[in-house]
């Protein structure tokens, strides 16, 4: 993980304070701002229409793994990067040019035309729906859990941890550590920690029983060591004061530009559909468990 992914644990943090957008009744969750390098306007061409014709168009990214980053050779990847070069690929678009900005550059600079569209993952929520459009959901992420190999304590919601009592590791300043404790799990139980690794040690030296995170995040932590006798337990949404909680990503586009967004929708849904979606998103630790359900939309998600 890099140093971006401080701006998205804080953005955890405040909605942990918060409440997270519930599904049947959204709660308002952070926001973003600011700039760096990039587009062009296009005099008399929509957006579309010219990337079309250059056949490439500009993306953001915040260089955070595991949804838009640049890896060690020097290639732009990540899940929303591959989903959109997929995606961008069916329209007739067959390259992208990225700029890394911080994290809450990205509207502000898609905003300022120094890129076309957003592919790092952003969660969807009201306040960055009021500067921007939003795709339909690209994925879900649902809390997990890091157990032992074989899940001994039979582990897969807070109320576990709670009526086992057992010891549960967070990650401090992610949300998680907010959903455990209003989940009822008592302030004794949770035990908080810097960095995912000191998580899997935890769990790994039987100093904890379980760790709370975003099984994307606890997917990437397996596949990063494979000699860990650990695993992950299916993704579940916490239900905070009688509701169900979504965090679901998407890409980012300019308000007003629905002949891009509208195409790209239909060609996203085609690769959800397909479940070639699954097979481009797997190396980067999604699996089923983040395919977002029917009830998850943008319009709920955007709701205040």
């Amino acid at each position: 993980m890099t140093d971006r992914t401080w701006s998205r644990r804080d953005f955890f943090r405040r909605t942990a304070v918060a409440g997270a957008v519930a599904v049947g009744g959204p709660a308002l969750l952070s926001a973003c701002s600011q700039v760096p390098s990039g587009a062009g306007s296009g005099e008399g061409q929509s957006t579309l229409q010219r990337a079309r014709e250059a056949g490439t168009i500009s993306v953001g990214i915040a260089n955070e793994a595991p949804y838009g980053y640049t890896d060690p050779s020097g290639t732009v990847t990540g899940e929303s990067v591959e989903v959109g070069r997929a995606v961008l690929r069916a329209l007739g678009i067959n390259d992208i040019q990225a700029t890394t900005v911080e994290f809450g550059s990205l509207i502000p600079g898609l905003n300022a035309r120094q890129f076309d569209m957003v592919t790092a993952g952003m969660f969807i929520n009201p306040e960055r729906c009021a500067n921007a459009a939003f795709s339909t959901p690209d994925y879900t992420a649902p809390t997990a859990f890091l157990v032992p190999a074989g899940n001994p304590q039979g582990v897969n919601t807070f109320n576990d941890v709670t009526t086992k009592n057992l010891r549960l590791a967070v990650l401090s300043g992610a949300v998680e550590q907010g959903y455990a404790q209003q989940s009822g799990v008592p302030e004794g139980q949770i035990q908080v920690f810097d960095t995912q690794n000191t998580l899997l040690q935890a769990v790994t030296a039987g100093r904890a029983d379980a760790a709370a995170l975003t099984n994307i995040s606890l997917n990437d932590v397996v596949a990063k060591n494979p000699g860990a006798a650990v695993e992950v337990t299916p993704g579940f949404f916490p239900v905070i004061n009688g509701e169900e909680t979504i965090s679901a990503g998407a890409f980012v586009f300019r308000q007003g530009e629905d002949e891009l967004l509208n195409a790209f929708n239909t060609e996203l849904k085609r690769l959800q559909d397909s479940g070639e979606w699954l097979r481009i998103t797997a190396p980067f630790g999604f699996s089923q468990d983040n395919v977002p359900g029917p009830n998850v939309t943008t319009e709920r998600l955007c709701a205040a």
